[in-house]
Protein backbone atom coordinates (compact mmCIF):
# COMPACT_ATOMS: atom_id res chain seq x y z
CA UNK A 1 0.00 0.00 0.00
CA UNK A 2 1.47 3.30 -0.82
CA UNK A 3 2.15 6.20 1.90
CA UNK A 4 0.76 8.53 -0.23
CA UNK A 5 -2.72 8.62 0.12
CA UNK A 6 -5.24 8.39 -3.61
CA UNK A 7 -8.04 10.12 -2.37
CA UNK A 8 -8.57 12.92 -0.29
CA UNK A 9 -11.51 14.10 1.46
CA UNK A 10 -11.28 17.86 3.21
CA UNK A 11 -14.07 18.99 4.94
CA UNK A 12 -17.00 17.64 2.70
CA UNK A 13 -20.16 19.79 2.90
CA UNK A 14 -23.64 18.69 0.60
CA UNK A 15 -26.40 20.78 2.23
CA UNK A 16 -29.71 20.89 0.14
CA UNK A 17 -32.34 23.52 0.57
CA UNK A 18 -35.64 22.77 1.90
CA UNK A 19 -38.13 25.30 0.05
CA UNK A 20 -41.76 26.29 0.68
CA UNK A 21 -44.21 28.51 -0.78
CA UNK A 22 -47.18 28.21 -3.63
CA UNK A 23 -46.13 30.69 -6.13
CA UNK A 24 -43.04 31.72 -4.56
CA UNK A 25 -40.53 29.37 -3.43
CA UNK A 26 -38.15 30.21 -1.28
CA UNK A 27 -35.55 28.73 0.75
CA UNK A 28 -36.44 27.98 4.34
CA UNK A 29 -33.70 25.38 5.70
CA UNK A 30 -31.22 23.40 4.65
CA UNK A 31 -30.77 19.69 5.07
CA UNK A 32 -27.29 19.32 6.26
CA UNK A 33 -26.75 15.59 4.71
CA UNK A 34 -22.69 16.14 5.09
CA UNK A 35 -21.58 18.11 7.50
CA UNK A 36 -17.47 18.59 7.14
CA UNK A 37 -16.53 15.23 6.91
CA UNK A 38 -12.83 14.56 5.77
CA UNK A 39 -10.90 11.00 5.39
CA UNK A 40 -8.39 9.68 3.01
CA UNK A 41 -8.23 6.36 1.02
CA UNK A 42 -4.76 4.67 0.62
CA UNK A 43 -3.94 2.90 -2.69
CA UNK A 44 -5.11 -0.71 -2.04
CA UNK A 45 -6.86 0.03 1.05
CA UNK A 46 -10.48 -0.69 2.22
CA UNK A 47 -12.09 2.61 3.86
CA UNK A 48 -15.45 1.19 5.33
CA UNK A 49 -18.09 4.19 5.82
CA UNK A 50 -20.50 2.99 8.23
CA UNK A 51 -23.42 4.46 9.76
CA UNK A 52 -27.36 4.33 10.13
CA UNK A 53 -30.06 5.11 7.13
CA UNK A 54 -30.17 9.24 6.61
CA UNK A 55 -26.66 9.53 8.16
CA UNK A 56 -25.41 10.60 5.22
CA UNK A 57 -22.67 8.16 3.63
CA UNK A 58 -24.33 7.66 0.31
CA UNK A 59 -24.24 11.30 -0.28
CA UNK A 60 -20.44 11.55 0.82
CA UNK A 61 -20.01 8.59 -1.65
CA UNK A 62 -21.75 10.59 -4.41
CA UNK A 63 -20.04 13.61 -3.94
CA UNK A 64 -16.60 11.82 -3.66
CA UNK A 65 -17.59 10.80 -7.75
CA UNK A 66 -18.83 13.73 -8.20
CA UNK A 67 -22.66 12.84 -9.26
CA UNK A 68 -23.39 15.45 -6.62
CA UNK A 69 -21.83 19.05 -6.31
CA UNK A 70 -20.42 20.10 -3.15
CA UNK A 71 -21.66 22.83 -0.94
CA UNK A 72 -18.15 23.48 0.19
CA UNK A 73 -15.00 21.43 0.78
CA UNK A 74 -12.13 19.69 -1.70
CA UNK A 75 -11.31 16.46 -2.54
CA UNK A 76 -8.11 15.28 -4.41
CA UNK A 77 -7.35 12.02 -6.11
CA UNK A 78 -4.14 10.89 -7.03
CA UNK A 79 -2.41 14.48 -6.28
CA UNK A 80 -5.18 16.61 -8.19
CA UNK A 81 -7.76 18.65 -7.52
CA UNK A 82 -11.11 17.00 -8.68
CA UNK A 83 -13.61 19.58 -6.66
CA UNK A 84 -14.48 21.46 -9.44
CA UNK A 85 -13.79 19.42 -13.05
CA UNK A 86 -16.23 19.92 -15.86
CA UNK A 87 -16.63 18.64 -19.04
CA UNK A 88 -13.91 16.15 -20.55
CA UNK A 89 -11.81 16.64 -17.19
CA UNK A 90 -14.65 15.26 -15.18
CA UNK A 91 -15.05 12.46 -17.50
CA UNK A 92 -11.50 11.48 -18.05
CA UNK A 93 -11.40 11.54 -14.09
CA UNK A 94 -14.14 9.19 -13.77
CA UNK A 95 -12.19 6.20 -15.57
CA UNK A 96 -10.68 5.91 -12.51
CA UNK A 97 -13.25 6.03 -9.87
CA UNK A 98 -16.22 4.01 -10.35
CA UNK A 99 -19.15 3.04 -8.44
CA UNK A 100 -21.19 -0.04 -7.74
CA UNK A 101 -25.11 0.93 -6.69
CA UNK A 102 -26.95 -0.25 -3.90
CA UNK A 103 -29.92 -1.41 -6.15
CA UNK A 104 -28.99 -4.04 -8.93
CA UNK A 105 -32.59 -3.85 -9.85
CA UNK A 106 -32.89 -0.10 -10.15
CA UNK A 107 -29.18 0.82 -11.46
CA UNK A 108 -29.30 -1.67 -14.82
CA UNK A 109 -31.09 -0.46 -18.26
CA UNK A 110 -33.65 -2.91 -18.55
CA UNK A 111 -34.14 -2.43 -22.56
CA UNK A 112 -30.01 -2.68 -22.92
CA UNK A 113 -28.59 -6.74 -22.82
CA UNK A 114 -25.72 -7.79 -20.50
CA UNK A 115 -23.44 -7.01 -23.33
CA UNK A 116 -24.48 -3.40 -24.03
CA UNK A 117 -24.44 -2.58 -20.34
CA UNK A 118 -21.01 -3.43 -20.11
CA UNK A 119 -19.31 -2.13 -23.42
CA UNK A 120 -21.22 1.14 -22.35
CA UNK A 121 -18.39 2.68 -20.56
CA UNK A 122 -16.23 1.76 -23.43
CA UNK A 123 -18.30 3.36 -26.01
CA UNK A 124 -18.31 6.47 -23.83
CA UNK A 125 -14.93 6.72 -23.55
CA UNK A 126 -14.02 5.82 -27.36
CA UNK A 127 -12.17 2.96 -25.92
CA UNK A 128 -11.37 0.01 -28.83
CA UNK A 129 -13.94 -1.34 -31.88
CA UNK A 130 -16.79 -3.13 -31.99
CA UNK A 131 -15.05 -6.47 -32.26
CA UNK A 132 -12.93 -5.89 -29.09
CA UNK A 133 -15.10 -4.43 -26.89
CA UNK A 134 -16.91 -7.33 -27.65
CA UNK A 135 -13.61 -9.84 -26.14
CA UNK A 136 -13.33 -7.32 -23.21
CA UNK A 137 -17.13 -7.53 -22.28
CA UNK A 138 -16.60 -11.73 -22.39
CA UNK A 139 -13.63 -11.61 -20.27
CA UNK A 140 -15.12 -8.84 -17.70
CA UNK A 141 -18.22 -11.10 -17.04
CA UNK A 142 -15.48 -14.59 -16.81
CA UNK A 143 -14.04 -12.44 -14.12
CA UNK A 144 -17.15 -11.51 -11.98
CA UNK A 145 -18.03 -15.13 -12.29
CA UNK A 146 -20.80 -14.40 -14.60
CA UNK A 147 -20.92 -16.65 -17.94
CA UNK A 148 -20.27 -14.66 -20.80
CA UNK A 149 -22.59 -16.24 -22.79
CA UNK A 150 -25.33 -14.56 -21.81
CA UNK A 151 -24.27 -11.21 -23.05
CA UNK A 152 -27.61 -11.40 -25.42
CA UNK A 153 -29.81 -11.73 -22.72
CA UNK A 154 -31.67 -8.78 -20.68
CA UNK A 155 -31.26 -7.47 -16.85
CA UNK A 156 -35.05 -9.19 -15.77
CA UNK A 157 -33.61 -12.60 -16.12
CA UNK A 158 -31.13 -12.71 -13.24
CA UNK A 159 -31.76 -12.93 -10.16
CA UNK A 160 -30.07 -9.84 -7.62
CA UNK A 161 -27.02 -11.31 -7.11
CA UNK A 162 -26.43 -12.13 -10.75
CA UNK A 163 -27.26 -8.43 -11.79
CA UNK A 164 -24.98 -7.51 -9.05
CA UNK A 165 -22.17 -8.82 -11.00
CA UNK A 166 -23.27 -7.38 -14.34
CA UNK A 167 -22.77 -4.19 -12.19
CA UNK A 168 -19.38 -5.04 -10.96
CA UNK A 169 -18.19 -6.33 -14.09
CA UNK A 170 -19.36 -2.17 -15.73
CA UNK A 171 -17.67 -0.92 -13.33
CA UNK A 172 -14.06 -2.72 -14.05
CA UNK A 173 -14.57 -2.18 -17.03
CA UNK A 174 -12.14 0.93 -17.15
CA UNK A 175 -9.52 -0.46 -15.68
CA UNK A 176 -10.29 2.34 -12.35
CA UNK A 177 -8.32 2.70 -9.36
CA UNK A 178 -10.98 3.21 -7.13
CA UNK A 179 -14.31 1.93 -6.84
CA UNK A 180 -17.12 3.27 -4.67
CA UNK A 181 -19.11 0.42 -3.29
CA UNK A 182 -22.92 1.97 -2.29
CA UNK A 183 -24.05 -1.14 0.11
CA UNK A 184 -23.88 -3.12 -2.40
CA UNK A 185 -24.90 -6.12 -0.55
CA UNK A 186 -27.75 -5.06 0.87
CA UNK A 187 -30.83 -5.37 -1.30
CA UNK A 188 -28.93 -9.36 -1.86
CA UNK A 189 -30.07 -12.72 0.32
CA UNK A 190 -27.13 -13.55 3.47
CA UNK A 191 -25.55 -16.29 1.23
CA UNK A 192 -25.18 -14.63 -2.23
CA UNK A 193 -24.07 -11.65 0.28
CA UNK A 194 -21.15 -13.48 0.62
CA UNK A 195 -20.24 -14.34 -2.52
CA UNK A 196 -20.65 -10.70 -3.81
CA UNK A 197 -17.89 -10.01 -1.14
CA UNK A 198 -16.34 -12.80 -1.33
CA UNK A 199 -15.67 -11.51 -5.23
CA UNK A 200 -15.05 -7.81 -4.23
CA UNK A 201 -11.69 -8.98 -1.94
CA UNK A 202 -10.48 -11.30 -4.92
CA UNK A 203 -10.89 -8.46 -7.57
CA UNK A 204 -9.26 -6.04 -4.85
CA UNK A 205 -6.30 -8.87 -4.59
CA UNK A 206 -6.04 -8.72 -8.34
CA UNK A 207 -6.52 -5.59 -9.70
CA UNK A 208 -4.71 -3.33 -6.45
CA UNK A 209 -8.21 -1.99 -6.36
CA UNK A 210 -9.24 0.96 -3.46
CA UNK A 211 -12.75 0.37 -1.83
CA UNK A 212 -14.62 3.33 -0.15
CA UNK A 213 -17.27 0.74 1.02
CA UNK A 214 -20.62 2.30 2.79
CA UNK A 215 -22.80 -0.38 4.77
CA UNK A 216 -25.10 -0.16 7.72
CA UNK A 217 -24.30 -3.39 8.38
CA UNK A 218 -21.27 -3.35 10.52
CA UNK A 219 -20.01 -7.68 9.89
CA UNK A 220 -20.24 -6.79 6.52
CA UNK A 221 -17.76 -3.52 6.99
CA UNK A 222 -16.03 -5.48 9.59
CA UNK A 223 -15.33 -7.74 7.12
CA UNK A 224 -14.05 -5.58 3.91
CA UNK A 225 -12.40 -2.78 5.97
CA UNK A 226 -8.89 -2.21 6.57
CA UNK A 227 -10.34 1.09 8.58
CA UNK A 228 -13.90 2.15 9.32
CA UNK A 229 -15.39 5.49 9.54
CA UNK A 230 -18.26 5.85 11.65
CA UNK A 231 -21.00 8.65 10.31
CA UNK A 232 -23.81 10.30 12.66
CA UNK A 233 -26.28 13.20 10.96
CA UNK A 234 -23.63 14.14 8.44
CA UNK A 235 -20.35 14.42 10.46
CA UNK A 236 -17.85 11.27 11.09
CA UNK A 237 -17.52 10.55 14.57
CA UNK A 238 -15.18 8.14 14.89
CA UNK A 239 -12.62 6.69 12.52
CA UNK A 240 -9.94 3.92 12.94
CA UNK A 241 -8.59 0.43 12.28
CA UNK A 242 -11.26 -1.95 11.40
CA UNK A 243 -11.00 -4.49 14.30
CA UNK A 244 -10.12 -1.50 16.73
CA UNK A 245 -13.32 0.10 16.05
CA UNK A 246 -15.35 -2.85 16.27
CA UNK A 247 -13.81 -4.78 19.34
CA UNK A 248 -13.15 -1.04 21.64
CA UNK A 249 -14.84 1.54 20.00
CA UNK A 250 -14.67 5.00 21.63
CA UNK A 251 -17.32 7.34 20.54
CA UNK A 252 -21.23 6.14 22.00
CA UNK A 253 -22.44 6.93 18.96
CA UNK A 254 -20.77 3.58 17.64
CA UNK A 255 -21.04 1.84 21.23
CA UNK A 256 -24.61 2.08 20.62
CA UNK A 257 -24.38 1.34 16.53
CA UNK A 258 -22.36 -1.97 18.06
CA UNK A 259 -25.47 -3.00 20.54
CA UNK A 260 -28.03 -3.07 18.03
CA UNK A 261 -26.36 -5.60 16.36
CA UNK A 262 -28.07 -8.98 17.57
CA UNK A 263 -26.22 -11.37 19.38
CA UNK A 264 -27.73 -14.95 19.26
CA UNK A 265 -27.09 -15.70 22.81
CA UNK A 266 -29.76 -15.59 25.54
CA UNK A 267 -27.48 -15.26 28.40
CA UNK A 268 -26.71 -11.65 27.16
CA UNK A 269 -30.78 -10.67 26.67
CA UNK A 270 -30.38 -8.54 29.72
CA UNK A 271 -27.33 -6.86 29.10
CA UNK A 272 -28.51 -6.27 25.36
CA UNK A 273 -31.60 -4.51 27.23
CA UNK A 274 -29.16 -2.00 28.92
CA UNK A 275 -27.12 -1.71 25.69
CA UNK A 276 -30.38 -0.81 23.27
CA UNK A 277 -31.80 2.09 26.35
CA UNK A 278 -28.14 3.59 25.88
CA UNK A 279 -28.19 3.28 21.72
CA UNK A 280 -31.78 5.05 22.36
CA UNK A 281 -30.22 7.64 24.14
CA UNK A 282 -27.42 8.30 21.77
CA UNK A 283 -29.92 8.96 18.64
CA UNK A 284 -31.23 11.42 21.21
CA UNK A 285 -28.50 13.40 21.83
CA UNK A 286 -27.80 16.44 19.74
CA UNK A 287 -24.66 16.53 18.06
Amino acid sequence: MSSQPLLVADGLVKHFPVRKGLLIERTRDYVRAVDDVSFEIGEGETLGLVGESGSGKSTTGYCVIRLLELTSGTIHFDGQDITHLRGEHLRRMRRSVQIVFQDPYASLNPRMTVGNIVAEPLVVHSIGDRRSRAATVRQLLDIVGFDPSYVNRYPHEFSGGQRQRIGIARALALNPRMIICDEPVSALDVSIQAQILNLLKDLQHDFGLSYLFIAHDLAVVRTMSDRIAVMNRGKIVETGPAEEVYTNPKDEYTKALLAAVPVPDPRRMRERKRERRAFQHALAEPI
